[in-house]
């Protein structure tokens, strides 16, 4: 979360500023949607962003419906790709961080390329299958709010999240094999990535924050299925050498920010911190957090509650609640000034009138004042339950504090750091020679695309992680 650059004006402005940062090159096709940027944010790196724009133009002239297509980063640790029916594909940083070749990276290029030529994306949009996955709680008691508060996530992620059934990831599949054998690399290497996809998602676990395989169906047989057409399509190539380009591709992400990024706000012992803002929130015992460029999330785990942070814009404390107090549709909200850990602050209470067949909601809401920033903490729930979530509300709201903690405000990001083998080791071996605890081997082994028990010849580059 990074919306320092909402300190005045109205509240829920997109973040027009990272629209006019966005780097372009010659060849880079229309600019990213500034709703997606808002939900992840963009990463920028100029080796990677120049990769995927010029792979992508080179697969863009081969392919089956040439078009003003763009291609993107963004700063998101999940690891996905998807495209929008706009014709622009977005890549993860996360994603970025598990490739281990240019092969694999052009295989799933061309995959999500393939949903754009092959339409995928309009005929999802066609038959209103969008998938609102930016929230953690659905469209369950707060459709207002879902539409206020929750609007740049849900049109955002709205725009490129669409669930593609099995035809259409097997078209994309045929398509991305074709494309990236055409503009020179093996394809079968797509597949094998397939297998990284699987083994971290079975590793992590269901954590509700989509990813590649959750947005893309996968099946027991799409590797297998990979693998033979990328065969045909190097038979077909003629005796062409087909590229795989790994230790050029691992130089090219050494270096890259690994997993979450603590300067924008992290989760830890139940506390939300944020480095550069300098402050912390609790967050209640089980719920699920979701962090973004312009809010954060917390979700009961049952879908019954929700609290999210988010910019308050205004030149003054009432301006800010006023804002605040129109933007989510609070109805006769009675409000009244506070302070919370000496902030200057007014707690409002109050309801969402009903939408069409659903049901409104009611609202806790606290603005704070931190200098010129402003922030409101909104809680909701639906108005019969509002009595057993109304304390949980406040006493995250009241615990709302300067965060003076050395430790978390020096807090940075883990790297991933590309290492050269010395001998003849195993890949656990040479990460725990970097430092890498026991714990994290198969974490890591999975970022490489190997086992744990996998012996690396002297001068074999490999993936550790460290500051």
């Amino acid at each position: 979360m990074n919306f320092s650059f909402l300190r005045t004006g109205a509240a829920l402005l997109l973040p027009l500023t990272l629209v006019s940062a966005i780097p372009t090159s010659p060849t880079q096709g229309p600019k990213p949607d500034p709703q997606v940027l808002a939900q992840f944010g963009l990463y920028n790196n100029p080796t990677l962003q120049r990769l995927i724009d010029t792979k992508g133009q080179q697969m863009n002239k081969v392919s089956d419906r040439p078009g003003d297509y763009g291609f993107t980063i963004v700063d998101s640790p999940v690891i996905n790709a998807f495209a929008t029916p706009d014709g622009h594909v977005y890549f993860t940083r996360g994603i970025m961080a598990h490739f281990n070749s240019e092969a694999q990276f052009a295989g799933v290029l061309g995959h999500e390329l393939g949903h754009i030529t092959a339409k995928h994306g309009q005929s999802q949009q066609r038959r209103s299958t969008v998938a609102g996955i930016g929230l953690l709680l659905g469209s369950i008691v707060a459709p207002r709010v879902m539409q206020s508060v929750g609007g740049l996530v849900q049109q955002g992620v709205g725009l490129g999240m669409l669930k593609y059934g099995r035809d259409d990831e097997r078209e994309s599949d045929q398509l991305g094999v074709k494309y990236s054998t055409k503009i020179g690399y093996d394809a079968s290497q797509m597949a094998d990535f397939f297998q990284t996809l699987q083994r971290n998602e079975q590793a992590s676990g269901s954590t509700g924050i989509p990813t590649f395989l959750s947005s893309h169906p996968n099946s027991a047989d799409r590797y297998t299925t990979v693998k033979s057409l990328a065969a045909q399509a190097k038979q077909n190539a003629g005796g062409r050498q087909l590229a795989i380009g790994r230790d050029s591709y691992l130089r090219m992400i050494d270096g890259l920010p690994y997993g979450e990024d603590p300067r924008q706000g992290f989760v830890e012992g139940g506390v939300f911190y944020h480095p550069d803002l300098k402050f912390r929130m609790p967050v209640p015992s089980g719920w699920k957090t979701l962090n973004s460029p312009t809010q954060f999330q917390m979700g009961e785990p049952n879908g019954k509650a929700m609290v999210v942070l988010i910019p308050a814009g205004g030149n003054s404390l009432d301006e800010a609640a006023q804002g605040l107090a129109k933007a989510i549709g609070l109805q006769s909200a009675n409000a009244q000034r506070t302070t919370v850990n000496g902030f200057p602050a007014v707690v409002m209470q109050g309801d969402q009138a009903a939408q069409q067949d659903q049901a409104g909601a009611r609202v806790l809401a606290h603005v704070i004042q931190d200098g010129s920033n402003y922030y409101g903490i909104v809680g909701l729930t639906a108005p019969a339950s509002f009595s057993t979530y109304s304390s949980t509300f406040s006493r995250v709201a009241q615990g709302f504090a300067r965060l003076t903690d050395a430790n978390k405000l020096n807090r940075q990001s883990q790297r991933i750091r590309i290492k050269t083998a010395t001998g003849n080791q195993t890949l656990a071996q040479a990460l725990t020679a970097n430092g890498v605890a026991a714990s994290r081997h198969e974490e890591l082994a999975i970022l490489n695309g190997m086992q744990r028990t996998t012996r690396l010849s002297k001068g074999m580059l490999y993936k550790s992680v460290g500051k």
